[in-house]
């Protein structure tokens, strides 16, 4: 192993414990004390504005959260704990950590092994076992969000029902835990476990909606927490809520039927590249070899990806929308 080798080993060793230092640390500790002292302030407050303000204020920061702090947590760790139970998934973070440093090491390996580039397998190997993980817990998570706000809005008449016919609000949370399945019923079950223990319904209900991070939630725990504050008819209100996200829904559907055509062609465009270079090295694998070879020639493959992603994402944002 010549010196070349030895230093690209040494900075992808380094750039491996640069993301668990990444994934482990936590914010600056003057910022989370300033953070504390600000919850603590609104939570204890007597006024019915400063409480109405600290919850719009959270339900602010989970629709757009922090790339590091997710749905009110204070750490990277603890914002990857909350998105793993966010996808429904039973993985813990040592497994997590685990599977994506075992799948970028077998994925180096497997890449060396072929072709003898070290550089090429390295950067494979960083690309699969970061992204792929990610991509997978991302994806269940957006899968249980969309079961959630399909029975969200029944999940809401029934409250509605309940109400009208004499319930009060904590048995009417109860009856949806039991009656409505999904994701809906494991939630309102968790908030009426909170209850048991002794929460108030607004905390266990703001808890649900930091780690949910969903504005259909945070609409409904607004709602609950207006309505306590000024009074009014409960059941009215929730039913032009459930409306409203009825409306929501069938708006989302719009556009994604809009921007189908779109999407398609971001796929085709983004995909055919690697298609095409795949297709050529099965056909003809000593003219592509080259890229193997040649550390020109696996830079200028590298810097074409970074710009393809780029590229990418530039398309995955013209076509994403937000209601």
């Amino acid at each position: 192993m010549n010196y070349l080798q030895v230093i690209i080993v040494a900075a992808g060793l380094s750039g491996v414990a640069l993301l668990l230092w990444a994934l482990f640390s936590g914010p600056s500790p003057r910022k989370e004390a300033t953070r504390r002292l600000k919850s603590v302030r609104y939570r204890h407050a007597s006024s019915a504005t400063d409480r109405l303000e600290a919850q719009m204020r959270r339900a602010v920061a989970a629709r757009k959260p922090r790339i590091h702090q997710i749905a009110g947590s204070a750490s990277r760790a603890e914002a990857l704990a909350v998105r793993l139970d966010r996808s429904g998934l039973k993985w813990t973070i040592p497994q997590y950590v685990y599977g994506s440093l075992g799948l970028g090491a077998f994925v180096t390996l497997l890449v060396f092994l072929q072709t003898g580039a070290l550089l090429l397998a390295l950067a494979f190997g960083i690309f699969v076992g970061a992204g792929l993980p990610h991509f997978v817990v991302n994806t269940f998570i957006k899968r249980r969000n969309n079961a959630f706000t399909a029975k969200f809005a029944d999940a809401i008449d029934l409250l509605v029902r309940g109400l009208r016919s004499g319930l009060p609000v904590s048995e009417t949370l109860a009856l949806v835990s039991q009656e409505v399945p999904g994701p809906v019923g494991e939630e309102f079950k968790l908030v009426t476990d909170r209850m048991k223990v002794g929460k108030t319904m607004e905390d266990a209900l703001q808890a649900t909606a930091d780690r949910l991070a969903m504005p259909e939630f945070n609409f409904f725990v607004i709602t609950l927490a207006i309505q306590r504050e000024t009074g009014g008819n409960l059941a009215e209100t929730l039913a032009n809520l459930s409306d409203v996200l009825r409306k929501r829904a069938q708006m989302k559907l719009k556009i994604r039927a809009m921007s189908s055509e779109s999407k398609a062609s971001a796929y085709i465009v983004g995909s055919l590249p690697f298609i095409v270079f795949a297709m050529i090295y099965w056909i003809n694998p000593e003219y592509i070899g080259e890229f193997f070879i040649d550390e020109r020639l696996m830079v200028a493959g590298v810097g074409g990806a970074i710009w393809m992603g780029i590229g990418a994402f530039i398309m995955a944002k013209m076509v994403s929308f937000e209601i």
